[in-house]
Parts: structure tokens; C-alpha cells; sequence
């Protein structure tokens, strides 16, 4: 049995069975990789995927325990290299956080501009997806850390910090009536064309509940992940937009006018994930504690361990 045996298990695995995708990924040929796969089957005396003349269709009993046992095997041998990475050379490596368009666009900026100042042998990548995407980039160890709001906090493997509340706002072109007609209610925001964000990201479901709970259907016309999207749309007078309320900037969106809505809405948490068996580099700790002074080094396992 070999490592690189179990790498080209766990990245056709994560390939969907895609050999050529694997491939691709692991910088090696198609050919190879079925053939390292096919000499680990003789080796442990069982299939690990099931067949269809050369192609594969699934993943049989015992490979779906050789698989987990591989992930959790290889992860742990990147914590080992990490270890020594951290003490033989401390401020360079690389660090993956798996986010949101609203996050990535909203607030990170100022965390990863002090960041790439002060680790600039620090390659850091940031790689954007819906909630559900990002943890479960976390969860397999694509990502080192995720930040989202509601479904990373429900993935056994990751141990999640809570970053910050917040809440959602109207945005409107100038001179348009719900500026006028005060108190904003949800029954007048579903008296309108509604762009909002897509139904798999950042607090959409706690919006579809408070809506169907007072009996009503808002009239959503458009659905994007990007609030920028959002925007423009209602630029051009398609609807009104509902978003977070850190998406909106008065100097920039100089077009728009912002109505509250957190009276209408239950708070969303965004949470910082990190998975339960990873080793943080230092220069990870400090990332985190540029995202929430709360969240030194001492805090963090403290938390992680309570």
C-alpha cells in the first residue's frame, strides 16, 4: 500500500468517480491512476469501486471505509507537515478560506489587506461558493478555514466561532413610493417585484420562513448570490432589493436609497469554520483574531476544546 495509492482513491472519490477529472487534479495521467487503483484492489483483496466495464458507476461497501480511512489518514499527514512548517519556517505556507460573495466582497477586505501586509510569503486564496459549498469545503480539508451564515454551523466535523450578527435592509432607486410609505412591513414589500439573494445563500431561509409565517408570497423576480448582482437589477428597475445590510454603501451606491428592514427579520449569525482536527498554522490564528480581536490563539482552542 502506498500514499499516493490513497491520494488517487480520495480525489476520484471527490471527482465523483470522474477518473479524468482525478487526473487532472493530481497532475498525472488517466491510465495511471486506474492502475494504481487497480494494484491497491489486489493488494487489500477487495473492490473498492464497482464497475461497468471500464467505467465506474459507484463505491462498493469496504471502499467506502477504505475511502474514509484514507481522508482522515492523508489529513492527518498534512497536520504533521504543518506542524513542522510551523516551526521550521513560521510566516510563509498557504492559507484557503472558503466564503461567500457577501463576505469575500464585504468583510474581508480589510482582514486580508492587513494579512497580505504582514505574511506576504503567505499565498492566500480565497474561494467563493454557496454556505453549503464552503463547509463542505472545510469538512474534506479543501479549505482550511470557511465563513457563512447558517449551514456551516450544522456539519459534524467543523467547529464553528460566531463572528458577528446581522440583519437585512430594502434597497430602492431614489423617489420610489416604500420611501415614503412608512413603516416598512412585509406586506408592502410583497406589494413589489423582489431581487434577493438566491435561495442557497446567506440567511435565505430565515427570509422564506418570516414571509410564509405572516401567510404571505413575496413576488421574487430574480435571485442572484452576488448582492452586487442585486443591485443592478434594481438599478434598472426591475424590483426592489432585499440584502444584507453591510451590502450597501451610501458613498458608492450614490443611485440607491436603503430603507431598514431589521425590524421584520430575526438576526442571521455568520460563523468562522474550522474543522475539529486540524492544526492552524500560526499565521491562521492570526488571520482569525484580524477578523475578530475576540479570537486570539488562546481563545480559539479554549473554544475548540470546551
Amino acid at each position: 500500500m502506498k500514499l499516493h495509492q490513497l491520494r488517487y482513491v480520495r480525489e476520484v472519490a471527490r471527482q465523483n468517480l470522474n477518473i479524468s477529472a482525478a487526473a487532472e487534479v493530481l497532475f498525472t495521467s488517466q491510465p495511471g491512476v486506474s492502475k494504481q487503483i487497480q494494484l491497491l484492489e489486489e493488494e487489500l483483496g477487495v473492490q473498492i469501486f464497482q464497475r461497468n466495464g471500464k467505467r465506474l458507476i459507484g463505491v462498493t461497501e469496504p471502499g467506502k471505509a477504505i475511502i474514509a480511512l484514507a481522508e482522515r489518514m492523508l489529513y492527518e499527514m498534512e497536520n504533521i507537515k504543518r506542524v513542522g512548517e510551523d516551526f521550521s519556517d513560521e510566516d510563509s505556507g498557504t492559507l484557503t478560506i472558503a466564503t461567500t460573495h457577501t463576505q469575500a466582497r464585504y468583510r474581508l477586505p480589510s482582514a486580508v489587506k492587513t494579512f497580505v501586509d504582514r505574511y506576504p510569503k503567505v499565498k492566500l486564496t480565497i474561494h467563493q461558493g454557496n454556505p453549503t459549498q464552503v463547509a463542505e469545503q472545510v469538512a474534506s480539508g479543501e479549505a482550511d478555514l470557511g465563513i457563512a451564515t447558517e449551514a456551516i454551523s450544522s456539519y459534524d466535523k467543523i467547529f464553528c466561532l460566531p463572528l458577528y450578527r446581522w440583519n437585512r435592509c430594502i434597497v430602492v432607486p431614489h423617489g420610489h413610493p416604500l420611501l415614503q410609505d412608512t413603516p416598512l412591513t412585509l406586506k408592502k414589500i410583497a406589494n413589489y417585484p423582489l431581487i434577493t439573494y438566491d435561495f442557497g445563500f446567506t440567511g435565505s431561509s430565515i427570509v422564506s420562513d418570516v414571509f410564509s409565517r405572516e401567510g404571505l408570497t413575496p413576488n421574487i423576480v430574480l435571485t442572484a448570490i452576488d448582492a452586487d448582482v442585486i443591485k443592478t437589477y434594481v438599478n434598472l428597475g426591475l424590483g426592489i432589493g432585499l440584502l444584507a445590510n453591510m451590502a450597501y454603501d451610501k458613498d458608492r451606491d450614490i443611485n440607491l436609497a436603503m430603507i431598514d428592514a431589521s425590524h421584520l427579520f430575526p438576526e442571521s449569525t455568520t460563523y468562522l469554520g474550522i474543522r475539529r482536527d486540524a492544526y492552524l498554522r500560526a499565521f491562521t490564528y492570526a488571520f482569525i483574531q484580524l477578523l475578530a480581536p475576540g479570537y486570539d490563539r488562546k481563545a480559539v482552542e479554549a473554544a475548540r476544546n470546551d
